[in-house]
């Protein structure tokens, strides 16, 4: 578990992760400390990705994946599932601004097409709004299973194997990579996760084979650039071998 409130080095702005994964959690335990409904803790979470990716962009980091939904959400009560979609409609209609201040591409990966009309409608109008900007990525991961994820994709190249489109040989890590939702975007380099938790929840499992992991009891809603900028001294103080000795 990482301290990220104890003093640090400087960041060193030449060595920036060109892509980060966050799993944005504690948001209910957050409201619990304080006394309040779940979906407060919800909402401060959806300020703190505002913030993180404001900062993310500043620092010059390519690509942002955010946890927001997992598959595993929907055994959760109704009524909260209800207002978590109502909140990710209020963002994809108030945050649109925000995005093209600052030259943000908002996409969602998972299966976020299966969401019920009104978050799935908000979300494709705020990506196609959003679809020419060249700033950071930002890829919001909405009613999504890494687990399902690969066995898309692994259907995917096995009904081009059988059309003759991709020999069986051909099959590496490279081809595998370019059927999954981030086959455009640089290799995850860090993935921090808030919240005191020291698992990756079905999140990213391909990408995350050689990512820096780092882990921190801070919840997400209390997450702040500061928080931000100190997980990437941590990950540049890492020694990366990429299985390497």
């Amino acid at each position: 578990m990482i301290d990220l409130r104890k003093r640090s080095p400087a960041l060193d702005p030449a060595a920036i992760p060109s892509h980060i994964a966050i799993i944005m959690d504690g948001n209910r335990r957050w409201a619990r400390r304080y006394g309040l409904p779940a979906i407060e803790g919800h909402r401060r979470g959806m300020v703190s990705l505002r913030r993180v990716t404001r900062a993310a962009s500043e620092l010059g980091v390519r690509a942002l994946t955010a946890y927001g939904f997992s598959t595993e959400n929907w055994n959760r009560d109704a009524l909260e599932i209800s207002l978590l979609m109502d909140l990710c409609v209020h963002f994809a209609r108030h945050e649109l601004i925000e995005m093209q201040r600052n030259n943000v591409r908002m996409r969602v990966i998972g299966e976020w097409e299966s969401l019920p009309s009104a978050p799935r409608e908000a979300l494709g109008e705020m990506q196609a709004a959003t679809a020419s900007n060249t700033g950071l990525v930002l890829n919001l991961a909405i009613n999504y299973s890494s687990r399902a994820e690969l066995a898309n994709a692994m259907r995917a190249i096995a009904r081009d194997v059988a059309a003759g489109v991709v020999l069986p040989d051909a099959v590496d890590d490279a081809l595998i990579q370019s059927y999954l939702y981030t086959r455009d975007l640089p290799e995850l380099d860090l993935l921090i996760r808030p919240g005191g938790e020291h698992r990756l929840s079905n999140f990213l499992l391909y990408q995350a084979a050689y990512a820096e992991l780092v882990m921190t009891d801070i919840y997400w809603p209390d997450f702040s650039k500061d928080d931000l900028v100190r997980a990437l001294i941590e990950f540049q103080q890492r020694e990366r071998r990429f299985g390497g000795a």
